[in-house]
């Protein structure tokens, strides 16, 4: 058992050690028909999500995440930063409960020590880092410590004269916090955990900030922001910000802190006499922009090439959250786990493949049961009335002659010729929705270049085992934006323009 335990481990650290670019989601409560923690869980394989943040340690959320290698950010709620950050003993039962009675089952990653503390509970800020440092000691003495790492998510308004990135600085009079902060961050390997909202950025600059620029859209080069220092060029708002936190830290002699992104999202639904881009196609061209921008490690100006994983805000819709109607629409699923609008990724593979349009493709699961595999190709060639024979020994898609490929092929042709409605690319489990068209050679898969398959809808039923996920967050999130920001940038336009 102990070899085994050890073995266990030795894969996790490996995983953890080259892990590329990634996209996660954060999973928010306030829901007055929250899904339970199968379903949630359902729907994150479904969409092939990897990376979650959870606002707590929700011990049923934990439980089902367990054996499934997603990988898992665990929190510290703000109202239990008190108690942590003043007793060395109460750390270690918190770690001993949340992460040490779960781990290596649920890959546990990382613990979000409490929500943008120092902008949300100033009085609090001083137990910040002694909390930080408690838990710390409580991994190590788990042994845990080189699996799961401590940080603190920050507001974005903590960096002052954020434009240009290169003049950005945290807010001064936070240094006697953030400086032994940020140490212990580096000290530790661990990331600096920040909050980006392009929207609020966007909402709040009286127009200086084009939609453009805050929703990753292609700008002409004369419409780029530029910074005078370094005369590097920023496209939108987000890689602004992330290299503004890299400058604060240098200026602050930390040069070793990754920048991870807890929080970024955009809302799909709002008032529309006062959140008038609270829209479901800024939704879609924001969040599809920034998966793409994040996946392709696209990087920043300051660090072309590197990717900044983010966790986007957020898996579903939070009725219950108060405040404003954006406040409860930035979720990417409604509570029954349909899309709350769609995501347009082609060649994003499977993540988040949630596109009812002929970008989408049904294939065979990777990693799934071969018995299963046949079992669902024998039906859709069957009471499944997809049409086989391009399958037939010497036909266009008879190579690879191996299940999964035959399935994929099936499986696709009947999602589409059930016009991709939900639930048609399930078959017991052994089916995932994709981006990347899987034609190849001289097979074409329905959706391909126009291919759309032939309908079904009228003499088909179901495919067995549709799938279906229908069976208080903990999100501090702040909408301030720095004045200094705008003021800069209204500075800096005329002169970067002069440099092109």
């Amino acid at each position: 058992m102990a070899a085994l335990l050890f073995l266990l481990l030795l894969s996790i650290s490996a995983v953890h050690a080259d892990e590329g670019p990634y996209i996660g989601v954060n999973i928010g409560t306030a829901l007055s028909a929250m899904p339970s923690a199968t379903q949630v869980v359902a729907l994150l394989k479904s969409q092939n999500i990897h990376h979650v943040r959870l606002y707590d340690a929700d011990a049923s959320l934990l439980a089902a995440l367990a054996n499934t290698g997603i990988r898992v950010v665990v929190s510290v709620p703000n109202e239990q930063l008190l108690a942590i950050g003043s007793s060395n003993a109460t750390a270690a039962a918190w770690v001993a409960r949340n992460v040490a009675a779960h781990f290596p089952t649920v890959n546990i990653s990382a613990i979000a020590v409490g929500s943008e503390v120092l902008t949300s509970m100033p009085n609090a800020a001083p137990l910040l880092l002694p909390a930080m440092r408690f838990l710390q000691s409580a991994l190590v003495a788990s042994n845990l410590d080189k699996f799961v790492k401590v940080s603190t998510p920050h507001s974005s308004s903590i960096i002052l004269d954020s434009f240009p990135p290169s003049q950005a600085f945290f807010n001064r009079s936070l240094d006697p916090i953030l400086s032994p902060l940020l140490r212990f961050l580096q000290s530790t390997s661990s990331p600096l955990f920040l909050n980006v909202y392009p929207y609020y950025d966007y909402m709040q600059s009286n127009g200086v900030i084009p939609l453009d620029y805050a929703l990753f859209r292609a700008l002409p080069p004369n419409k780029e922001a530029v910074d005078a220092n370094t005369l590097l060029h920023y496209t939108n708002v987000f890689d602004a910000v992330v290299d503004a936190a890299y400058f604060a830290m240098e200026y602050l002699n930390v040069t070793h802190v990754p920048v991870v992104v807890l929080e970024s999202g955009w809302p799909h639904k709002g008032d529309p006499s006062t959140e008038p881009d609270a829209t479901t196609d800024n939704a879609d061209t924001y969040n599809s922009n920034l998966i793409r921008h994040v996946i392709n490690s696209t990087g920043t100006p300051k660090h072309p090439g590197i990717a900044v994983p983010t966790y986007i805000y957020e898996l579903y819709d939070e009725d219950q959250r108060p405040g404003a109607l954006s406040e409860k629409s930035w979720g990417l699923f409604d509570s029954t786990g349909l899309p709350a609008y769609t995501l347009h990724l082609s060649g994003s593979g499977l993540l988040l493949a949630n596109d009812t349009t002929n970008q989408t493709f049904c294939v065979a699961r990777e990693g799934a049961d071969p018995k299963l595999l046949q079992a669902a190709l024998d039906w859709a060639c069957g009471p499944g009335k997809v049409d086989c024979s391009v399958l037939m020994q010497g036909q266009a898609c008879s190579e690879p002659d191996d299940v999964e490929s035959h399935a994929s092929y099936a499986f696709n042709a009947y999602y589409h010729g059930m016009g991709m409605g939900s639930g048609t690319c399930y078959f017991s489990g052994v089916a995932a929705i994709t981006t990347t068209d899987p034609s190849h050679d001289t097979c074409l898969f329905a959706g391909s270049g126009g291919k759309n398959g032939t309908s079904l809808l009228n003499n088909t039923s179901l495919a067995p085992s549709a799938n279906s996920t229908a069976d208080q967050s903990g999100s501090t999130r702040t909408a301030i934006f720095a004045p200094s920001f705008l003021k800069l940038l209204v500075l800096l336009m005329p002169a970067a323009l002069q440099l092109l």
